[in-house]
């Protein structure tokens, strides 16, 4: 499929692991929090570990896998608070501002489209200051549905206007990017360099990019090749 910026109106992005580095978030809840829940209750960091990731899976593709006033309950620590204590490590992907300034120049709705929890929202556009990019900002607990859910996407439309034919996502979930497909959306990108701490593996169902650049077409043309741009190397620049 060839991707023609003619033939879009509408761009939605998610954040954690698309916009943003997912490194932050894989190591705030794998590292950090077990490392504090082991403090307070006086055990060892690897049963910390292998029992809060057991209660992590359990919410998994749920509103609850993101929502930290429920694992602040659940875990009786203060998830936002422990947030701010590394969010040093907070960072926009390479090429991200370049990519929203050009949607900006080519006059698309830009909208940002998160499973995140207000509270994340807030904390991560404080500190990366890239909300004034966006037309709206929309979170699944807005809309009382994870974007796993094939029910949220037409729920999206009751609060914004985009037509999925002439609409784009960009996604580092491909359970998020099926969902989507099912409820028409044609431009489908999957974001394999999620975090810059692995590897980038491109999806074997999705076409994939590495960085944002990868959408900007070269001066003089209006589209990209989106069966070619997968095959990059995961350095590519």
């Amino acid at each position: 499929m060839v991707l023609n910026w003619k033939d879009i109106d509408t761009v939605l992005l998610d954040m954690d692991g698309t916009l943003l580095d997912r490194h932050f978030d894989d190591h705030f809840w794998l590292e950090h929090v077990p490392r504090r829940y082991a403090d307070k209750h006086g055990i060892a960091l690897k049963d910390a570990k292998a029992m809060l990731i057991s209660r992590f899976r359990s919410q998994e593709n749920t509103l609850n896998w993101t929502d930290l006033d429920y694992w602040t309950e659940q875990l009786g620590l203060d998830i936002p608070l422990l947030k701010e204590e590394v969010d040093h490590l907070i960072a926009v992907h390479p090429f991200v501002v370049e990519f929203l300034l050009y949607l900006r120049q080519q006059r698309k709705a830009i909208y940002l489209v998160t499973n995140a929890h207000s509270k994340t929202l807030t904390l991560k556009m404080r500190k990366t200051r890239i909300g004034s990019y966006f037309d709206g900002i929309i979170s699944a607990h807005d809309l009382g549905l994870p974007k796993e859910d094939a029910a949220f996407w037409p729920a999206l439309a009751s609060r914004i206007s985009y037509d999925p034919e002439r609409t784009l996502l960009g996604e580092d979930s491909e359970t998020n990017l099926s969902t989507a497909a099912q409820y028409g959306i044609k431009y489908l990108i999957y974001v394999s360099r999620f975090s810059s701490a692995l590897t980038p593996k491109p999806s074997a169902n999705f076409s994939s990019i590495h960085y944002f650049s990868q959408l900007i077409p070269k001066e003089g043309s209006t589209g990209v090749d989106l069966a070619k741009i997968k095959m990059l190397p995961p350095d590519f620049i």
